[in-house]
């Protein structure tokens, strides 16, 4: 009989053990393992994305561009690292060439996240297969991310290209990141991004692109340095066609539009980068800072013509003289057009003689006629006696040392006769003259000689610079109100300050519409006959300044004409050298609806001395007046007194001040600025800010007045 064998106990089954489920366990925790470690590159990528993230300050780090109020751009400055990378966004940027550049560059650049899988397959599998690089793979945000930053152009450089591109795509939006390629793409030599290329190279911006122009745009940065058609206009040319050829065979350029566009040429310099009131900007990033683009109120249409004009009259000057012109539109107060010289690259073209402070000679006299006019004391058809007279030790003369005798106020103005000009101001008081036009908003400056306000300022004893005596007729313009000026788009209105009433204003524009035309221009050269325009000139003492200031309903146009280190010019008069330039300045300017100004209506307006009130027939000089004052005293400061040491208290820092005497309205004055009106009342508060010598002067109402010196400190 057969034996069958003992049967041997079989080997461990895992299988028997666990109920079939045995062997999951190894594969498990490999897949455990595996995961732990896929979490932990995950929890490091986003730890190293936080703290590694990708530095932006190249983007940001753009040109300041000081525009015109229209946008045109006025003028631009290098970054810190002498570079043209002008602010742009999409926007500013034809959408023709945005279209080339993603098709060329990216096309599924709005559907990948920052790294294309599927090119960089294909430009791996070319590269097999041709032992070879046939075609890239980098996106535009692989791109911006190597423009962001200095990376190696090997593999090591590549993975950090497409982890910094993964990062971006996480903080930017699509629309940004093109953005940030815009600004930042190479484009030949210090220039970078697509606005400084299209004014570089094709002298425009880059809004209207031709299909030629756009396709170069797209060109260069293939190859910056070799592609730049400044340098090399037939490389940048095959360039341009291999962008063109390459879209057209993948359908995205009608074959005529492509051919047609090959046909254009390539321009072939490098064109200088717009340069247009280089003043106005330099002093407009000084103010603002570092940023963007500030916008101005400049008039881009305007500014060219001046500045043209400008330049054909620097021809003229072969004195060495130089020209300032600034120009206001007077309801706004906006600066619509300003020159601070007539060549910024000169010798002494870069000081901005329109903000220098100088002597106005005659221009400050209508301001003198206007107060007194305000004030009742005289109409323009007052006889005044232009005679010999002293005024203490001041024995003021005419220009051609003669006297005209007794004549109206409008034949003294427009003769711009001195004698008349000191004997008003003797009656309005120098200080009141000084305080309107400081409350107006214009800076003074006084010489060692002339120490503060007096007489002297009727005939330019005072400094001043172009822009705020501009200002101040601009405000003659305006009915007698006058406001800061305004340079900047976004700039509010200031606070209005009335330098004279409107009846007063339209005597001043009535007299200076009639001001004697230079030399060769009376017989129908000159000014648009379709406005008027009212004007007054100066001459400073020495012949170092000459001035034109004239002013429409609609615009004031000042001018400066002379040296940038003061010295002479004997001969140059402001109605000759200054006046014609004025008048040319206006024929620039767009016409109005306005002739003229319409009288007001408490505006007395008579045929000739004899139809005013006796009491306007002839004006009386401060010496025939004194009389009628007597039973007022002059005023006298009573607190503080002159040379007093004043200790100021941070708890109560409101300082007192009180006169005696003086007939009322008082007026006070401290350091050149005026105080709020006093009325009726013999004293007001001064709020000192800090310690120091300070002058503070009160003027009655006769136009007298008192001062006191004092010294400011602060109590222990």
């Amino acid at each position: 009989m057969s034996i069958e064998p003992p049967v041997q106990p079989a080997l461990s089954d895992p299988s028997t053990e666990t109920g079939g489920d045995a062997p999951k366990r190894p594969r498990f925790r490999r897949l455990k393992r595996f995961g732990i470690a896929l979490g932990a590159l995950a929890v490091t990528a986003v730890a190293a994305n936080f703290i590694f993230p990708p530095d932006f300050g190249r983007a940001h780090q753009r040109s300041t561009v000081v525009l015109a109020a229209d946008g045109t751009m006025l003028r631009g400055f290098l970054t810190p690292d002498d570079k043209w990378r002008l602010p742009v966004t999409l926007k500013d940027v034809d959408p023709r060439y945005v279209r080339l550049l993603l098709a060329y560059e990216d096309r599924r650049f709005q559907d990948h996240g920052g790294v294309d899988l599927a090119a960089m397959g294909r430009a791996g599998w070319q590269m097999i297969s041709n032992m070879g690089v046939v075609s890239g793979a980098s996106t535009l945000t692989m791109q911006v991310a190597r423009l962001l930053e200095p990376i190696p152009h090997d593999l090591g450089g590549k993975l950090v290209q497409i982890v910094r591109a993964v990062q971006i795509e996480t903080r930017l939006g699509k629309d940004e990141i093109l953005d940030a390629y815009l600004t930042l793409a190479p484009m030949g030599g210090n220039i970078e991004g697509v606005r400084a290329a299209s004014l570089a190279y094709l002298g425009k911006e880059p809004r209207h692109l031709t299909l030629a122009e756009a396709a170069l745009l797209v060109a260069i940065p293939q190859s910056p340095e070799r592609n730049r058609p400044d340098r090399s206009p037939e490389r940048a040319k095959r360039a341009r066609d291999k962008v063109l050829r390459i879209l057209t065979e993948k359908g995205d350029i009608p074959l005529q539009d492509a051919e047609e566009a090959m046909g254009d040429p390539v321009p072939s310099e490098r064109i200088a980068m717009p340069f247009m009131a280089p003043h106005l900007a330099q002093e407009a990033r000084q103010e603002r800072g570092e940023v963007g683009e500030i916008k101005t109120t400049i008039d881009a249409r305007i500014q060219t013509a001046v500045e043209g004009l400008l330049t054909a009259q620097r021809g003229s000057l072969g004195d060495g003289g130089d020209i300032a012109v600034v120009v206001i539109e007077n309801a706004t107060s906006k600066v619509i057009a300003y020159a601070g010289s007539t060549d910024f690259w000169g010798e002494t073209g870069q000081i901005d003689l329109a903000r220098r402070m100088r002597s106005p000679g005659s221009a400050l006299k209508p301001f003198i006629y206007g107060i007194a006019f305000d004030d009742l004391l005289l109409h323009p058809e007052t006889l005044i006696d232009d005679k010999p007279v002293s005024f203490g030790s001041y024995a003021p003369r005419n220009f051609d040392r003669g006297f005209q005798g007794t004549v109206t106020v409008r034949d003294a103005l427009h003769m711009s006769l001195n004698v008349p000009a000191v004997a008003v101001l003797d009656r309005i008081g120098p200080v009141r003259l000084a305080a309107v036009m400081t409350q107006g908003g214009a800076r003074l400056s006084w010489s060692s000689k002339f120490a503060g306000p007096s007489l002297p300022m009727a005939l330019g004893g005072v400094g001043i610079t172009l822009e705020d005596l501009t200002m101040l007729y601009s405000g003659i313009a305006n009915d007698g109100i006058v406001r800061p000026l305004r340079r900047y788009a976004d700039q509010a209105p200031g606070e209005a300050h009335r330098l004279m009433g409107p009846v007063a204003a339209w005597y001043l524009f009535d007299v200076l519409k009639g001001s004697p035309l230079p030399s060769g221009w009376a017989m129908g050269r000159g000014i648009d006959r379709g406005r008027e325009v009212a004007f007054k000139t100066g001459t400073s003492f020495g012949f170092r300044d000459a001035w034109t200031v004239g002013f429409s309903p609609r615009f004031t146009v000042g001018v400066w004409t002379g040296r940038a280190d003061g010295s002479t010019r004997p001969g140059e008069l402001g109605r000759e050298a200054a006046a014609p330039i004025m008048m040319r300045v206006f024929e620039l300017l767009p016409t109005e609806r306005s002739l003229g100004k319409t009288a007001p209506r408490d505006a007395l307006i008579v045929a000739n001395t004899e139809q005013l009130p006796p009491s306007l027939q002839r004006f009386s000089p401060t010496r025939m007046v004194a009389g009628l004052a007597r039973s007022v005293p002059p005023p006298v400061i009573a607190f503080p007194p002159d040379g007093a040491t004043v200790e100021l208290d941070d708890k109560d820092p409101a300082l007192i001040l009180r006169a005696d005497g003086g007939a009322k309205p008082l007026r006070w004055v401290v350091d050149g600025k005026p105080l709020p009106d006093a009325g009726d009342y013999a004293q007001t508060e001064w709020q000192p800010h800090e310690e120091g010598f300070s002058r503070v002067t009160v003027i009655d109402a006769e136009g007298r007045s008192a001062t006191s010196k004092i010294r400011l400190k602060r109590s222990m």
